[in-house]
């Protein structure tokens, strides 16, 4: 029996399935926008709702969750990808 994973947004802060939610990754102290959920490394998830998605990018939630300082373009890459969506 397969069930779905669960995870918490960095921003609202509430548990939801994994097919609901844009997942960033860190690999090699490089972080990447997963959109098909695939890559390895540490992860970071943010609901794909836009209240979410700009309250990530306002306070750079995403720089605690990798306990580093992100590059401003991963943030507004993800301001777009929520634009597009």
């Amino acid at each position: 029996m397969h069930t779905k994973q669960v995870r918490r947004c960095v921003a609202c802060r509430e548990c939801k399935h994994q097919c609901e939610m844009i997942r960033l990754t860190k690999i090699d102290n490089q972080i990447y926008i997963d959109k098909k959920n695939s890559l390895g490394g540490r992860g970071a998830y943010v609901c794909k709702n836009e209240e979410c998605i700009k309250l990530a990018v306002k306070k750079k939630l995403f720089n605690r969750a990798f306990k580093m300082n992100i590059d401003d373009s991963i943030y507004e890459q993800l301001g777009e990808y929520e634009q597009n969506n």
